[in-house]
């Protein structure tokens, strides 16, 4: 008989407290409210004067963004249309899909088919969770590059999948200069030692997150050359697609050898700042996109049938509206905004390139040496102290993007914090207001 029938899964056991609890614990505990929160688009604490759910920003409603009207009032209309409330096809609308073929075919060069090579899942996230359950087997290596999106560990994991990291590294003189996002680079040295008999699959993203890099031609067509050399499977998460400032290469059109084994992922959510709505999709060849269909079946069956009917009205409407170029125009120039405060305090930066992340380096920051860290963020790298400090000091939440490395590459990143710049200019201006705070800190 099990001694312990309570005993969870190793896959989701002994888990360290990860990033977004402990910035939600200091959120809550600052002396400083309301929290400004530059760390991620839309994040939630309790207050314990309310005893309730609020945003961390929560004097106004402007921490975050709203979808634009267009597609919010398509997704009002969906609400009362019965077919709109009934389960959507497995592998997504016929709407959604064939706007998101019409919407990609000119960006890939060809007629992209919505109804074999296109596939809807339910946000970005569980369609490379879907990928990887479709080719995954146990013991299978799939190589990722740090900084990563910590939601790629767990899905590669889920499956069996053992991970293989190769870092990218900031100029050596960025504790001392502003510099761009391009110069972080990939060790292709390391990246080609990396792969052997085992490795089944290459994941990148690019614009990248969080260093906001847009991996340059050259770059992809390495990257490219070596899945086709040793007949590798190329998972491109490019779910900030709509936001770049460069010009701005997709891995699947490089050439038909990289095409026919690349999945690209991509995001309603992110698109159209809905993040909430959990709709995404994949496009790729058919002998691939079927398989992550099949899993995508398996794990959740079909995606939000209203909220897919309102992104498919997106695509067709976007356009219209002048909607991405817009974007792209109104987050380059929010990026610029916010960093302002950086110039002023003399502390270097990453120029992002494409998304609306931001890295700057605070090592000329120096924190108290008497100030009080609890244990598990003093057992962390500096950044998580930098953040907590900011946290409960100056109100203002970013993130410790530590968490985005192993612990062996780690210092790579200890005294950097990333900044989310997706907000109101309203919101933009008090958090630097209160960064000016960090002045009598700086060495």
């Amino acid at each position: 008989m099990r001694t312990d029938p309570y005993r969870p899964a190793q896959r989701v056991a002994g888990q360290r407290q990860d990033v977004w609890t402990i910035v939600n614990e200091a959120a809550t505990a600052s002396p400083v409210q309301p929290i400004v929160n530059m760390g991620q688009g839309f994040l939630y604490v309790v207050n314990s004067k309310l005893n309730d759910t609020v945003p961390v920003d929560s004097a106004d409603d402007t921490s975050g963004y709203n979808p634009p009207k267009f597609v919010l009032d398509a997704a009002k209309e969906a609400l009362n249309r019965v077919d709109a409330n009934q389960y959507s096809p497995t592998k997504g609308r016929p709407r959604l899909k064939k706007a998101i073929a019409n919407a990609y075919s000119p960006f890939f060069g060809r007629t992209i088919n919505p109804d074999t090579e296109v596939t809807v899942t339910t946000g970005a996230n569980e369609g490379m969770l879907s990928a990887f359950m479709g080719f995954i087997e146990p013991g299978d290596e799939v190589i990722i590059f740090e900084p990563f999106f910590d939601q790629y560990i767990s899905n590669i994991e889920m499956p069996g999948g053992k991970i293989r990291y190769v870092p990218m590294s900031p100029p050596k003189d960025a504790a001392t200069r502003t510099s761009s996002a391009a110069d972080w680079v990939i060790d292709f040295e390391a990246l080609e030692k990396t792969v052997n008999d085992k490795t089944r699959m290459i994941v990148l993203n690019s614009p990248h997150n969080p260093v906001g890099k847009v991996y340059s031609k050259d770059e992809l067509q390495r990257i490219g050359d070596l899945a086709v050399k040793h007949n590798l499977i190329i998972l491109s998460d490019e779910v900030y697609d709509r936001l770049y400032y460069v010009d701005f290469t997709r891995m699947a059109t490089l050439s038909p050898e990289i095409a026919e084994r690349t999945l690209t992922v991509g995001s309603g959510g992110k698109n159209f700042y809905a993040t909430g709505w959990r709709v995404g999709w994949l496009i790729g060849p058919e002998h691939l996109i079927k398989y992550v269909s099949a899993a995508h079946t398996r794990i959740c069956y079909s995606s939000v049938s209203p909220l897919q009917e309102a992104v498919a009205i997106g695509f067709e409407e976007a356009d219209k509206h002048g909607f991405w170029d817009e974007s792209k125009k109104e987050m380059e120039g929010k990026v610029k905004r916010f960093c302002e405060v950086f110039d002023e305090l003399g502390l270097p930066y990453s120029i992002p390139q494409g998304g609306y992340f931001v890295l700057a380096n605070l090592s000329r920051v120096k924190l108290p040496e008497s100030y009080s860290f609890p244990a598990h963020v003093v057992n962390r790298p500096r950044d998580f102290q930098l953040c907590w400090f900011l946290i409960m000091e100056l109100g203002v939440a970013a993130i410790p993007p530590t968490e985005f490395y192993t612990d062996g590459n780690a210092h790579i990143v200890a005294d950097y914090l990333r900044f989310a710049v997706c907000k109101e200019d309203e919101v933009l201006e008090r958090a630097k207001e209160r960064l000016r705070g960090l002045k009598k800190f700086i060495e």
